[in-house]
Parts: structure tokens; C-alpha cells; sequence
């Protein structure tokens, strides 16, 4: 990792000492909607939960501040309330790279990460196909960590741990994703309420945040 790389995650992680709620509850400040061809109506209701409404067929937001890019982990609360595929594609930056994790994909059971090696999230070995329900409340949560991504959906109704030697190994899927970086979340033909969307900086290591290739 370059020396100003690390220089700006450690600015962002001073910036950042404790958990952040990235949505404010209010309106949309410090998001904008993706630059994605009829993206559908996002808005924020009472009670500060985003409403994304379905766009043909993406629907999503990008973050505009400063993000960083290693030792950071985020926890999402999120509902399918209308359609039958993902409800969550958060993306994220990982050291140099992108990539985004999927929640009721392909169908409206599919979890996964896309990309790895170029396989997306129905062709590597972390998809799983779960029993989703509409109209109810699931948390996702997130850990990045020098060379370990680690994914938990509910605890453990879904979880990835993923080891890399090199960020590049981790991609986004060609299309409109690439448009809700460095950190984004988005629908497919699918409304969605997302709320308690939090940061938190990792500033000590639990074991599971280590690799563990060749123990």
C-alpha cells in the first residue's frame, strides 16, 4: 500500500474514533443518487429510514466524502419491502480496489461478493442461495481489514470470510455499480428501506481480522 494511502486512512480513521451513523435522518447529505439510467425515487421518510424505490433496473446511492479504504467495519439494518432480487449491493473500497456485497440476489436468495478472480457473486465460492423474507429487518455487517473481508448477515444466517494477497483480486461486475463508489448501496427492480447505517474504525485486530493462510 502506498505511504499516502496510508497516510489518508489514518487521517480518516482520527476523523472517525468512534461509530458513525452515515445516514443523518434527515435528507440525503453527504449522498447523492447514482448516476445510473432510470434510477428510481430515493428519499428519506420519518424516522430517518432511506426509502429506495425501484429503478429499471438499478436503483442506488454513492457516498460524496472521504472514505477509507482499510481497517473499517460497517453494520447496515435492511428490508425488502417490494420485488424479488437484491435488496443490499453495498459497495465498498478495499485498499486498492472495489467490490460490492449482494443480499438477495439473482432471484431473491442469493448472497455473495462480486467480484473474486472475476467471478461474480453466483460464481465464486462464497454464494450462498437463503429464504429471504419481505417486510422484515436484516443486518448486515461488514469487517475490512489488511488482506481479510469478513461479511455476516443476522450473525450467522449468512457469512463470508474471504482471504486475498492482493486487492486486485477483488473487482466490481461490469455496469452500473461502478457508479455508486467508493461506498455505495443498491437495488435491483426492487424497493428497499435501509437505516442504521454506521462505521466504526478498527483500531485493534481480533484474531479473526488476521490472516490465516498457511497456519
Amino acid at each position: 500500500m502506498k505511504a499516502s494511502t496510508i497516510l489518508l486512512n489514518l487521517m480518516l480513521t482520527l476523523s472517525l474514533s468512534a461509530q458513525t451513523n452515515l445516514f443523518n435522518g434527515k435528507d440525503l447529505s453527504g449522498w447523492k443518487r447514482a448516476e445510473i439510467v432510470d434510477n428510481g425515487e430515493i428519499k428519506v421518510l420519518p424516522g430517518g429510514i432511506v426509502e429506495c424505490n425501484a429503478g429499471r433496473p438499478i436503483s442506488g446511492i454513492a457516498y460524496t466524502n472521504e472514505f477509507p479504504t482499510m481497517n473499517y467495519e460497517l453494520s447496515l439494518e435492511a428490508m425488502r419491502v417490494e420485488g424479488d432480487d437484491f435488496f443490499i449491493a453495498l459497495t465498498i473500497p478495499v485498499e486498492n480496489s472495489f467490490c460490492t456485497v449482494i443480499i438477495g440476489g439473482w432471484g431473491g436468495g442469493l448472497c455473495g461478493l462480486s467480484s473474486f478472480d472475476g467471478g461474480d457473486a453466483a460464481n465464486n465460492q462464497w454464494a450462498q442461495g437463503l429464504t429471504l423474507k419481505n417486510n422484515r429487518w436484516y443486518k448486515l455487517v461488514v469487517r475490512v481489514t489488511t488482506c481479510v473481508l469478513q461479511i455476516s448477515l443476522d450473525q450467522d444466517l449468512y457469512t463470508a470470510r474471504i482471504e486475498f494477497d492482493d486487492s486486485r483480486r477483488l473487482s466490481l461486475r461490469f455496469g452500473d455499480m461502478e457508479k455508486t463508489t467508493p461506498l455505495g448501496l443498491a437495488t435491483y427492480e426492487t424497493k428497499a428501506h435501509w437505516r442504521n447505517f454506521t462505521i466504526t474504525p478498527i483500531t485493534e485486530l481480533r484474531p479473526e481480522d488476521k490472516v490465516r493462510a498457511g497456519e
